[in-house]
């Protein structure tokens, strides 16, 4: 799966320069916050921050690191929503949701054995992927996606809750990054 555009899509609804008084992030060029460039090595203004140059750093940093190529060989539209959820709550965070959603799926551990909720796609990660959609055939991806939205969901009304100053951002939370 060439993630070219699901970077397009992202890219588009960041839209350009922002530095919104509520965001803890800071300053953002087409939704890459100011210490992911920075990280990336670009010291520029972050109103110059080229497009070209957030594209690199999506299919770098929320693409390939994560592994998220690799869950796409496998379920290529649960790996897209992970890419999308890891932009906006970074990619342990996206990857959280997925093993939450395995653990809890694998009728205890009868079907694969429980995996550990460390953020990170390793193999044992992939292997509960696998035996997941294995058994549970063509409507498992789908499954998976529903209980992946659902945390997430449910970490932006938690964040609205305990931050009243996030509330500006649910409902445009819920409406581009849910369903």
């Amino acid at each position: 799966m060439d993630p070219t555009r699901l970077i397009d899509a992202v890219i588009d609804r960041e839209g350009g320069y922002v530095d919104h008084p509520a965001d803890p992030g800071g300053a953002t060029r087409w939704g890459i916050t100011e210490a992911t460039a920075r990280a990336d090595g670009y010291g520029g203004d972050m109103r110059l921050l080229s497009r070209a140059r957030a594209a690199a750093i999506y299919a770098r940093v929320y693409w390939q690191r994560p592994g998220f190529d690799q869950l796409a060989v496998r379920a290529p539209a649960l790996a897209a929503e992970l890419f999308d959820t890891g932009v906006n709550m970074g990619p342990a965070g996206a990857i959280g949701f997925l093993q939450r959603a395995l653990n809890a799926l694998n009728r205890g551990a009868s079907d694969y054995p429980d995996i550990a909720l460390d953020g990170r796609l390793g193999p044992a990660s992939f292997a509960a992927v696998d035996a997941f959609l294995r058994t549970r055939g063509r409507t498992g991806e789908t499954v998976l996606l529903k209980a992946v939205e659902a945390l997430q969901g449910e970490r932006y009304l938690s964040l609205a809750e305990r931050r009243p100053a996030d509330e500006a951002f649910l409902y445009g939370w819920l409406v581009n990054r849910i369903g």
